[in-house]
Parts: structure tokens; sequence; C-alpha cells
């Protein structure tokens, strides 16, 4: 009945309106007329193929009258009819004598999913509607308005037996949660290596039709292909489009540091609870230089210092903790841009990125979509907080007297990122979720006291006058170990005056100030022995620390055995990605 139907409408020579007059849908295999209408554009975009086959791409005012947008349709299938008959002499021989190419505008109309002529009158952002259909002469086109379309689609450079591939999908009027996704793997060459056939390029099977696609050891030494066609979630469904991998797969490193933590992490919380990672993620910016390779990493092989290899390795891990609240730092811009969001999104996590202004790399902070939705977001330079933000003003004042101190703290680049987050199943359930990475140097403990308290002031604003009462919890590498004067100021409450790190970079440079603040936190995952582990170094630097009047620890995912931290020696490895370790922790609203 379908191809009675097709036959049917290519008989028709006039309006398609006789179809619609009884009820009848047009048939799927008419010509596309793809419209992009946007309106805070001033210009719509209209593409198709002309009957002589040339394509055509217009762009027309919004607001211009449709009959100008026909007449010019009208235009160019004239132009491209003569010079279809230019290139046929003989054609021209027998119909034209005089040896002209006679241009016959061919009559254009555009007509309403019923069947209704539109008027020409009516602007360009009206008359060209989802399903209407336009006819150039005797050609019928459906009209597909804002149809899904890929504007990029990509995948990894380095490809991993046993981990991940998660390609990255941009896309305009779709979203990737709905578009198809169809992988196959390049067919092995037969027994005495000759090609599947020669001359046609490689075989492909099909493996798997999910978002996220993990090869085994059997893939080792083949390419990958995706095809991928964009959805928007209505049953709508653009142009699918293909790429290949840049290079074939390559085998794994065998076990790593996070394998063990992944069985305690196999499913996502249930209701109620809330699992959180923090995580300093060991910035390309950093990995990537002559000194890292040659002081402060040595022991680590020079591959797995590469950005390609080590995003790998993340992606497996943040993956497999099956988290709710994820916060790191050190994040590369293209990194969250390329890599990350992408990653996470297909696991069900939306990212947030705050960068360092001086720098290329920052803080970020994903959710779990299906478990918080942000409400707001409140980030702030420490250094821009302190010369702008009246609520940091009576710091600024004490600060203002230690000049030198004053200055080094506002060439820091350090920032604080801060979302506040709602339950979707509970909307009466808030979360303040804070991250940050303070001051590195090992004699800065009073430039990160500093800091710390323009925190802490900035979140007392959120959890005390914008959302009263709203729970906190504070992740990030505080560069502090347990004794330090900002552990023990976050954790107690307050720092005196005479605090021995108020001079933890000599006399020239001593500042003592009382502080305090409101919120009674703790460490949820305790104070391990190390958190950083490197060739001269290994301390606790990282914490997430809570609010112990609203949330409880259910349970702290145990860090790797230091056999597993020192099996090449240190931190970062072929097996581990970061010289730092995640802190992973299950909590409950009490």
């Amino acid at each position: 009945m379908w191809r009675r139907l097709c036959s049917a409408l290519r008989r028709l020579r006039g309006s398609p309106a006789a179809v619609f007059a009884g009820g009848g849908r047009l048939p799927a295999a008419m010509e596309r007329a793809v419209v992009r209408c946007v309106p805070s554009e001033p210009k719509l975009s209209l593409r198709f193929v002309l009957p002589d086959g040339s394509a055509r791409h217009m762009q027309r005012d919004q607001a211009e009258p449709l009959g100008r947008a026909l007449a010019r349709i009208a235009t160019n299938a004239a132009k491209g009819h003569a010079k279809t008959r230019k290139k046929n002499k003989k054609a021209r021989a027998e119909d034209n004598p005089s040896g002209e190419a006679a241009a016959v505008a061919p009559a254009v109309r555009l007509f309403s999913c019923d069947g209704e002529e539109i008027a020409e009158e009516m602007p360009n952002s009206a008359a060209w509607q989802d399903g209407a259909v336009l006819q150039v002469g005797e050609v019928q086109y459906r009209v597909e308005r804002n149809p899904p379309a890929l504007t990029e689609l990509q995948l990894p450079r380095s490809l991993l037996a046993g981990f991940p591939v998660c390609p990255k999908v941009s896309a305009e009027f779709a979203s990737p949660q709905h578009c198809l996704f169809r992988w196959y793997r390049e067919q092995r060459p037969a027994a005495g290596g000759e090609a599947a056939a020669s001359g046609n390029g490689p075989t492909w099977v099909e493996m798997s039709a999910e978002r996220v696609f993990t090869p085994s050891n059997a893939l080792v030494g083949l390419r990958l292909k995706l095809q991928c066609t964009p959805g928007d979630g209505a049953q709508r469904y653009g142009l699918p489009r293909e790429v290949e991998s840049s290079g074939p797969v390559e085998a794994g490193p065998g076990a790593c540091t996070f394998d063990s933590r992944h069985l305690y992490t196999k499913k996502v919380c249930g209701e109620g609870s809330i699992r959180i990672v923090s995580y300093n993620i060991l910035a390309d910016t950093y990995a990537q230089t002559e000194f890292s390779r040659t002081v402060l990493y040595p022991y680590c092989a020079p591959y797995a210092l590469e950005l390609d290899y080590r995003q790998n390795l993340l992606k497996k891990e943040l993956a497999g903790y099956s988290a709710d609240l994820i916060c790191l730092q050190e994040v590369d811009k293209s990194v969250f841009v390329d890599s990350l969001a992408p990653a996470l999104d297909a696991f069900g996590l939306e990212g947030l990125f705050k960068i360092k202004e001086k720098q290329h790399e920052g803080l970020a902070t994903f959710y779990r979509r299906d478990k918080f939705s942000l409400l707001t977001q409140h980030d702030i330079a420490f250094s821009e907080a302190l010369l702008s933000d009246p609520l940091q003003k009576e710091l600024c004042d004490k600060l203002a007297k230690y000049p030198v101190v004053q200055e080094k703290v506002l060439q820091r680049s350090s920032v604080l990122q801060v979302s506040v987050l709602q339950s979707t199943t509970d909307p009466s359930r808030k979360i303040c979720v804070a991250n940050t990475h303070l001051y590195w140097h090992p004699k800065g403990g009073n430039i990160r006291l500093i800091q710390i308290a323009v925190a802490l002031s900035h979140l007392r604003h959120i959890a005390c006058d914008l959302y009263p009462s709203v729970p906190v919890i504070f992740c990030g590498d505080f560069n502090s170990i347990p004794s330090s004067g900002t552990y023990s100021f976050i954790s107690s409450g307050d720092i005196a005056e005479d605090h021995d790190d108020w001079v933890s970079n000599g006399e020239e440079e001593r500042c003592n100030m009382p502080l305090s603040h409101p919120f009674k936190l703790i460490s949820a995952c305790g104070e391990p022995a190390y958190t950083n582990y490197v060739g001269g170094f290994h301390g606790c630097l990282d914490y997430i620390f809570i609010d112990k009047n609203a949330l409880d620890v259910e349970q702290v995912i145990p860090l790797p055995s230091h056999e597993e931290v020192t099996t090449h020696q240190a931190l970062p490895s072929v097996s581990h990605p970061s010289d730092h370790i995640a802190l992973i922790c299950d909590l409950k609203w009490k």
C-alpha cells in the first residue's frame, strides 16, 4: 500500500491538497527541505536539493514575506535548469535551435501540513513550519524545521581494552541522551594478511548499540567506528554521522589501583544517601613539563604521563564509583570540555566548571541528574572577593595591616566553586556543595588561612542568609595536613592569633588575627595516612568536610593499600592517573 501511495503522489502534477483531502499522509520518501530557525537570530536557513541535483543553502530574513523567498527559489531552479540544458548539446539542438537556454522559472508554492497553500504575505518565521510541503515545479519537499542535527562527533585518540570509550557528542535541537549509537569493529584481516576487499576499505562488524562502548581484549589491534543518529526525545531523528578511531585498540595496563574500590561502588546509592568523591586529578599543564618528568615524577613511565593515557584511566575510575557528587581539582579546561563532561554525561552526571583566571585549569563539580537539580551557583576568586565583596571587608581591613602578606594573597589565582543543589525527589532537601584548591607552597600556611577564611565567610552568607540551615559539604585539595592551622580552623571553628601558621614563612610575613566561623564541620573520611604520594612527599592534603548536624557518614570507601600505591614506586603510575588519591564516602541525611 505504501508503494501505491508514493506512486500516486508522483503522478500528481499540481497541489498536494488531493492527498491531504482524503486524510492521507505524505510519504516518508519525499525530498527533504531542512529549515533552521532560531528566535534569537535574524535569519533562517533553508537547505534542499533542486531537481537538477544542485544543493541550495539559502539565508533569508525571518521577517521577510514568504513570497520573496519563493521567488528566489524559483530563480535558482530556473538557473539550474538552464545549466542542465547547456550540458546536453543534443537536447539544446533539438529543443532550442537558437542556441539560447531558456530559463523558465517553475511555479514554487508552500503548503501547510493540512494541504492549504500558505499566503505569500506571511513572514518566513511563521510560514516554514515542520511538516509543511514545498513544491518546486513537479517536485515536492517535506519541510523539516529545526530537525535534530549533530554539530560534533569525536572519539578519544587513545583506546584501551577494558576501558570505556566515551564519544564527544554535540548536537543542535537534540540531546546525547536521545541519540542512537551503533558501534562497529574492524574486520580482522584473513589469514595470510590479505585485505577483505581490495580497494574497498575495511569491513565493519556491528558490536553494540550503547552510548558507551568498552572494547574487550579480543579487539586489540582493531579500529572502531561509531555511527550516531541525533534524536530529540520526541521520536524525531536527524541525519546520522560516522566517525572512525584514529588508531587501533591497545592493550590496557592490567590491574589498577581503583579496581578493588569499585567493588564497594557497583551501584548508585539508594534514596536518602549521597555518594561523594573529591579528587585532585593532576592537570595536564603540570604533568607535561620537563620538571615533572625529570624531577617530580621521574619514576613514572613517560607514556603514563600523557594526557590521553591518563584520561582513559580517569574516566574508568570515576565512572566506576557510581557517585552522586564529584568534586575535582586541577581540571584543564580542555579536559573538562572535550573529555570529562561528555564522558560523565553518559553516566548521568551534569558538570560545572570554574577556571582560575590566570591559569588553564580549575575546578569541576558534577552532580547526578536524577537525584539533584541545580538551584544557584556562587563561585568566587579569593583575591577578587577580598577586594570587592562587602562580606569580606572586615577581613580585608585586618589584612591591610600586613601589606607583604596581603600582596601575596592578592597574587594568588585560587578560586572557590559553590553550587546549591535541590533533591529531585524531595524539594525540601537542599545542599550546598563547595569545592576548592588552596595555595600549594609548604610555607604558605598563613596564605591558606586567609583563603579559607574568605571561603567560610562566603559559605556563611549562602548557608545562613540565602538558604538558612542548608547543609554544607566542603571538598577539595586544601594542601594542609591534619596538624595544620587550616585543618584546625575548619574543624574547630576558630583559630588563635598566635597560631604557628601565622608565621609559616618567617617573621617578615607574620600576620596575627583571630578568626572564627559558625559551621560544625568534620572530615567525613577521617585523617588518612596520605592522599598525595609522590617520590619526595606523602601526606594527607585532601578532605571532604561535612555538616555533622545534618549529615551522617554511612561508609568510607577504603583507600588503595600501600602495596598497590607503591607497586610502581609512587604516583602517578601506569595504573593510577594522578599523584593524589580520590576520597569517597557515602553520606546519609539525618
